[in-house]
C-alpha cells in the first residue's frame, strides 16, 4: 500500500536524508547542510524542522517557531476548504410567481446559503395559473 503523505508539520529528528537544502525562520537560505547541522540549529534555536520539498534535490526544509506552523496549516486548509471539488455540485429552486411572501424569504435564504457554499444555483420561476 502507498505510503500517505503526513500533514503538514514537523518532522523532529526524523530526517531520512543526510545533505538537506535549509531555509531559517525568516525565509533565508541557509543552503545545502548536513542534517546532523540541521538538527543543532533547531536545538540551539528552539525551533522545529518542516519538510518543504521531499522531490528537489537536496529536499528543502525549513526552521519554523510553533506559531509559524500552525499559521501554515491554517493557510492551508483554508486554501484546500475553498478550491472546488470535482464534479460541481448544482442546486435547482423553482418557485411560482405567486409565492408568498414568507415562502420567498425562507427560499432566498436557503439560495444565499447555497452560494456562500459555492455551489451553482439555478432558479426557475413558474408563471401563476
Amino acid at each position: 500500500e502507498p505510503k500517505k503523505k503526513a500533514a503538514f508539520g514537523s518532522v523532529g529528528r526524523r530526517i531520512p536524508h543526510r545533505i538537506l537544502h535549509l531555509i531559517n525562520q525568516d525565509g533565508e537560505s541557509l543552503g545545502n547542510v548536513h542534517r546532523a547541522e540541521a538538527l543543532k540549529l533547531m536545538d540551539q534555536h528552539d525551533l522545529k524542522l518542516v519538510l518543504l520539498q521531499e522531490n528537489a534535490e537536496p529536499p528543502v526544509y525549513r526552521l519554523m517557531t510553533g506559531q509559524q506552523i500552525h499559521e501554515e496549516q491554517l493557510r492551508r486548509a483554508e486554501k484546500k476548504k475553498g478550491s472546488p471539488k470535482p464534479g460541481v455540485v448544482q442546486k435547482e429552486l423553482s418557485f411560482s410567481s405567486a409565492i408568498a411572501k414568507n415562502d420567498l424569504e425562507t427560499k432566498t435564504k436557503q439560495i444565499a446559503h447555497w452560494i456562500e457554499k459555492k455551489y451553482h444555483v439555478k432558479v426557475t420561476i413558474r408563471q401563476a395559473k
